[in-house]
This record gives structure tokens, C-alpha cells and sequence, in this order.
């Protein structure tokens, strides 16, 4: 992946090869500007690649139009982000229901049981009708991954999810993505610099400078 800054080409990913299997959780790691968001953004199909192939779950994002690629995320991808990127005038449950309402191009109501079950499994059954500002960082981080899980994408993004949280709401967050890849076998990547945070994972890649540097189970 190359980018174009003015007259000069800035390579963000230098012959990258990773292969995730399905309900593997992975946590990728290394310093700032070494390609892990570059990298994820590619997999999520919100950047094109400057070369090579994307194959996810058999369909190739590098063939695909921005239109294809969009519904492929829609239906099988879940975004995670160090910012929580609710809707500020919404409940939780409405950020659920919008979630579900783009899943389904706006087909339906969405399932209410099945944002119950969500909001239940990471503890915020209780704040159903809560906006953002009403939740702590915790709980507003906790909502964007119940966002990001409701429609149960195989495979779940997250980039550095705990980025802006304390040290006890970082280690309930990293317990709930353990548990939702227990409970669901959703494959999830995850960038984070916390070294705490990696070892929750299956693997750890380490990146630097736009390589892949080691891949290793993690201890």
C-alpha cells in the first residue's frame, strides 16, 4: 500500500501476507506509523489497495466495486473504534437499531430479543434506554461494540478499543471481546499497544515499518 503525499510515495505496507483463520482471535501490535491501521482499514475494505488481493471468506475486496464492498461489510464485517462514534441523540438500543436497520437496508424493525441478548451479554441491559452522554467511557465503548455485534458479522474489527479508557474499564472491555469470541467464534482482529491486551488473543502479530516482523501464539 502505497500513499501519494504530493510528489512523493510514502509505502505503508511493504509485501504483507497474513492469513486469519476463521474464529481467530488476533491482536496485531507495533509502534505508531507502522501499517496495523493501514492494514485493517484494507481488510475492513474501506481503503483499496495499491496492490495485491483481499480474500474474505472466498470474495476478493480488490476485485469488487466501492458498491460491493460496501454491502460486503454490511454484511459480514463489525467495526470497533478507539472512538466510540455513537449517535449522541440515540439510546443504546437506537444505536443497535440503526445498526440493524443499515444490516437490512431498512427492511425491518430489527430483532428486540436479540439486542436484549447483546446489551445482557456485555452488561448494559440496564442502560437500554441511556444516550451516550448518560454512560460512562466504559459503557459508551461497551454500546460501540454491541453495535458493532448485534447483526453477528463473521469477523469483528477493532482498533485499539481501549485507546481512551481506564485500566478497569479497559480489562471489562478486553473480557467482553474474549468471551464474544468464546460465545460466537467471531474472528476478530484487533490493533492494540497494549501488550496486557494482546496476550487475550489467540496470536500476536508484531509490524514494523510496514512488515510483518513475527506471528506467534500468544502465552
Amino acid at each position: 500500500m502505497i500513499y501519494h503525499v504530493g510528489k512523493v510515495d510514502v509505502p505503508a505496507l511493504r509485501g504483507v501476507n497474513i492469513t486469519v483463520n476463521e474464529g481467530e482471535y488476533v491482536a496485531i501490535m507495533g509502534p505508531s506509523g507502522c501499517g496495523k491501521s493501514t492494514f485493517l482499514h484494507i481488510v475492513g475494505g474501506m481503503l483499496q489497495p495499491t496492490s495485491g488481493r483481499v480474500i474474505i471468506d472466498g470474495e476478493d475486496l480488490t476485485r469488487m466495486s466501492d458498491g460491493e464492498r460496501t454491502d460486503l461489510r454490511r454484511r459480514k464485517i463489525g467495526f470497533v473504534f478507539q472512538r466510540f462514534n455513537l449517535f449522541p441523540t440515540l439510546t443504546a438500543e437506537g444505536n443497535l437499531k440503526l445498526a440493524e436497520r443499515i444490516y437490512s437496508n431498512g427492511a425491518n424493525g430489527g430483532n428486540a430479543d436479540r439486542r436484549r441478548e447483546v446489551l445482557g451479554l456485555l452488561q448494559l441491559e440496564s442502560k437500554m434506554g441511556h444516550k451516550p452522554l448518560e454512560l460512562s467511557g466504559g459503557e459508551q465503548q461497551r454500546v460501540a461494540i454491541a453495535r458493532a455485534i448485534v447483526n453477528r458479522p463473521a469477523i469483528l474489527l477493532a482498533d485499539e478499543p481501549t485507546g481512551n479508557l481506564d485500566s478497569e474499564n479497559s480489562q471489562i472491555v478486553l473480557d467482553m471481546l474474549r468471551n464474544l469470541n468464546n460465545e460466537f467464534r467471531q474472528t476478530i482482529i484487533m490493533i492494540t499497544h497494549n501488550p496486557e491486551a494482546a496476550k487475550l488473543a489467540d496470536r500476536i502479530i508484531e509490524m514494523r515499518d510496514g512488515h510483518v516482523v513475527s506471528s506467534a501464539a500468544s502465552l
